[in-house]
């Protein structure tokens, strides 16, 4: 340790990644080191030292996310109470549950379970979806930053992208296990993601389809995160501390455990799973379209000796792959309020993300005025 920064050698380096290289080809994941009657976790997943001294210094505090109830939504009366609820909750928290949401509980459940089937089927076929390709549709892996990250992330992940509407989709590309269920839970989700965009846009003071015309929702990608229990939970982390990139993220996770933390004014808040309850959080795209007005607020997974946990994130990040340029909203701009961000590519934004590591983002920051 020097001045609370880890200093390794270019022995120690080319160690490490000859340690990643040996994981990441056996195509198995964490679950493979799992099956393989692992009792201690690999030195690439244990947390730099400067961290887990941060972590014992660390309160926790039993407050609670806002959960806000979308019970008769087109109701006039109900509506404004709803966004008023929203807009709070966004401004303040970044972070909010909803119940009542529309989503059957059978949906739900059901691509929790083909996850479930997917990560505990037989590994040679699992094997067939790993890969480091983003331009792949359908893509298994673990830590997408495996290689630029500090800690490698202990969880396995099933990416499925939406992200082209314009484009056909085979659906026989997606595994058998979870085809029908992520199927029914990306329509499901689009649906539900639209229609708190809507929430959204009033909260700004908008027309209720302002976000959805500025093709915030066109196109989004399910990250399915399959959590194994973890020998050693207090020297790995699940998904390190970050916030996210697109505009607007819904979450569903499994019913296990409380892995899910936010951190809210300086303090690691958990996020206590709900019954047909899904969780909702603004990205950093949003504060930024909304000059600040909303919070992106950083969040993480912790590790845990219970398992596996479950989570299913879908992404709303807008037409990633094409010149779509986006600034803070024009009508929230004026003398009394002058934008604080600039305006970004969104192609050159994601690529940005994409080749830094997930500990090391900080996405608002390159873009302030």
């Amino acid at each position: 340790m020097a001045g609370g920064i880890e200093i390794f050698s270019d022995d120690q380096k080319h160690d490490r990644m000859e340690m990643l290289k040996a994981f990441d080809e056996t195509k198995a994941g964490v679950k493979g080191l799992i099956d393989s009657g692992l009792s201690k976790i690999p030195k690439i997943f244990i947390r730099p030292s400067e961290e887990l001294c941060e972590e014992l210094s660390q309160e926790k505090t039993q407050i609670q996310v806002p959960v806000i109830d979308l019970t008769d939504i087109q109701k006039p009366d109900r509506r404004k109470e709803i966004v008023e609820e929203v807009k709070i909750a966004s401004e303040t928290w970044g972070f909010f549950q909803v119940v009542n949401h529309g989503i059957p509980l059978t949906v739900l459940d059901g691509m929790i379970e083909g996850i479930r089937q997917f990560n505990e089927q037989n590994v040679e076929e699992k094997k067939k979806y790993y890969s480091r390709d983003r331009m792949r549709r359908v893509r298994f892996n673990s830590s997408y930053d495996l290689f630029t990250s500090k800690t490698a992330s202990w969880r396995d992940t099933l990416t499925i992208s939406f992200s082209d509407p314009g484009e056909i989709f085979d659906h026989q590309e997606l595994p058998s296990s979870c085809r029908d269920s992520s199927l029914e839970f990306s329509k499901q989700v689009e649906i539900l993601g639209n229609n708190l965009l809507g929430l959204l846009s009033e909260a700004l003071g908008l027309k209720t389809d302002h976000l959805e015309n500025m093709e915030c929702s066109k196109g989004h990608r399910l990250h399915c995160h399959y959590y194994p229990a973890c020998p050693e939970p207090e020297l790995a982390i699940g998904t390190t501390k970050h916030s996210d990139a697109g505009f607007l993220t819904i979450l569903l996770q499994s019913q296990i455990i409380s892995s899910l933390q936010v951190l809210y004014q300086g303090q690691w808040v958990d996020v206590q799973p709900i019954p047909g309850g899904l969780v909702v959080n603004i990205g950093d795209l949003l504060q930024l379209v909304s000059n600040g007005k909303f919070k992106s607020i950083e969040h993480r997974a912790i590790a845990s000796l219970i398992g596996p946990r479950i989570s299913v994130a879908c992404f709303f990040s807008g037409p990633v792959n094409g010149a779509k340029i986006y600034g803070p909203i024009e009508e929230l701009i004026s003398e009394e309020n002058p934008a604080i961000y600039r305006e970004v590519m969104l192609s050159e934004y994601v690529v940005k993300f994409l080749t830094t590591a997930l500990d090391n983002y900080r996405a608002l920051d390159y873009y302030k005025v």
